[in-house]
C-alpha cells in the first residue's frame, strides 16, 4: 500500500511516497523499518506508543491504534505535527 512520509522523515526514505505491506499499522511500521532502518523509532517510542507529535491517517481517517487493520488498497499518511513559537 502507499504510505505518504512527512518531510522530516525524508532522510530515511529519500522520497515522499513509499510502498509497504502489513495487515495492521504495527506491521506496516515494521515493514517500513525493514526497508528504512530507524524510521519506526521516529514515530513509535520504546513502549510501542505513537509519539505525541506523530499522527496516522488511514484513507483520510485519523487513528491512534497500532492494531488498526489495514488492507492492500488502503492509503496511509504519516503526519508530523510542528511546534514552536
Amino acid at each position: 500500500m502507499k504510505v505518504l512520509i512527512p518531510t522530516p522523515l525524508y532522510s530515511y526514505t529519500a522520497k515522499q511516497e513509499v510502498e509497504a505491506v502489513g495487515t495492521t499499522l504495527a506491521e506496516l511500521l515494521a515493514d517500513l523499518d525493514r526497508q528504512f532502518p530507524g524510521l519506526r523509532f521516529r514515530v513509535v517510542d520504546e513502549q510501542d506508543r505513537i509519539r505525541k507529535h506523530m499522527r496516522f491517517f488511514v484513507n483520510g481517517q485519523q487513528t491512534f491504534d497500532l492494531t488498526h487493520a489495514l488492507h492492500p488498497e488502503d492509503a496511509v499518511q504519516i503526519v508530523q505535527a510542528l511546534s514552536g513559537g
